[in-house]
């Protein structure tokens, strides 16, 4: 079974859950001091242009686990060990010393492109210590709620400050997505660069709010998922209530129908091809990235009576957004989501 790609907190709390709904494809059961070194980067499509200056004022900042992280000028090299750090810094025009999992960013990613010079310091869930040490990073950048974690601990150990990040806030996804970009921008000195990449975000908000309230589609009911195959099995990850890319899509003036069992942080729930019958007219939309390693699960969707059978279907309502829109990103992943929103509504 290979399941598409999560946050390192998200995937922790994956596998930890004692079940994962399936369904057959051909069955009908249901499971329910110094000034800080240049860091602009050239990355960003917008770093061409930007103006913005980088403080050099020493840095306070607290992380998600209360920890507060004080440097003397803010940090130039920084290792990200999660994806959605990576973008954040590139949309900040900071190219990271190291990042983790570079290749698969590039895959699911795309809302920033990183250097291909960047150092990849192995996977999200467990990088290379010595390899974020040979980066000498002034900050390392991780997802995790734990102030205990091992590579945490292994990395205070040597005097490597690290900011912990929760990753996702079931509460207030978009607000936790800004507010995330605002910490990483004070720990890097670029404050004013955010100001401006938060309120391109916000126009782009509204603007898209508009374009669907006068397209006034038929239905503003819609469910969004990802999923995977499991043998001759297909299972269905909805983004429901507390998923940033549900949210956003709330945030349009959309309903967000699924009403399942969902994670508290990341909105995520779990069903099959049955349980997302049960939605009744909504709208279809899904992840649209092809997962190099996994077996294409919407062909063998198509081959289920069932899923042929339901409304979204029937009715040509299914639409995948566009590859590499990072479901868990910053705010211009969330700038891609709108987007495709707007165009599967508009066409």
């Amino acid at each position: 079974m290979t399941t598409p790609p999560l946050s390192r907190t998200s995937f922790a709390a994956f596998a930890s859950a004692t079940a994962i709904c399936t369904l057959a494809l051909t069955g009908c059961g249901t499971t329910d001091t110094d000034a800080p070194a240049d860091t602009k980067s050239q990355a960003s499509a917008s770093c061409a242009d930007d103006s913005s200056t980088t403080s050099a004022d020493p840095v306070s900042v607290t992380d998600d686990t209360g920890h507060e992280i004080k440097l003397d000028k803010p940090a130039a090299k920084v290792v990200s060990l999660e994806w959605q750090y990576t973008e954040d810094l590139l949309s900040l025009c900071v190219d990271p010393a190291a990042v983790a999992d570079a290749k698969g960013f590039t895959t699911w990613d795309t809302a920033e492109k990183l250097p291909e010079s960047t150092t990849d310091v192995g996977t999200r869930q467990e990088p290379n210590v010595e390899s974020i040490l040979s980066a000498d990073p002034d900050l390392v950048i991780i997802e995790t709620t734990n102030r205990k974690d091992k590579i945490v601990g292994q990395l205070e150990d040597q005097g490597i400050p690290v900011m912990a990040m929760a990753g996702a806030d079931g509460e207030d996804p978009v607000k936790y997505m800004k507010d995330t970009f605002t910490t990483v921008a004070e720990a890097t000195g670029r404050t004013e660069r955010a100001e401006t990449v938060l309120a391109d975000f916000d126009e782009k908000l509204e603007e898209s709010k508009k374009a669907i309230a006068e397209a006034n589609p038929e239905t503003t009911e819609f469910v969004y998922f990802d999923g995977w195959v499991n043998g001759s099995n297909v299972a269905l990850r909805p983004f429901g209530q507390g998923s940033l890319i549900g949210e956003l899509g709330e945030e349009l003036g959309l309903k967000n129908a699924w009403t399942g069992e969902v994670d508290p942080a990341y909105g995520l729930g779990q069903t099959d091809i049955e349980g997302i019958s049960k939605v009744g007219d909504a709208n279809f939309f899904y992840t649209g990235t092809d997962d190099p390693e996994s077996e294409d699960y919407v062909e063998l969707l198509k081959k289920n009576d069932i899923w042929a059978n339901i409304p979204a279907v029937k009715e040509d309502r299914t639409t995948a957004f566009p590859s590499g829109i990072w479901t868990f990103g910053g705010p211009k992943s969330s700038e891609q989501a709108l987007d495709a929103y707007v165009d599967a509504l508009t066409k």
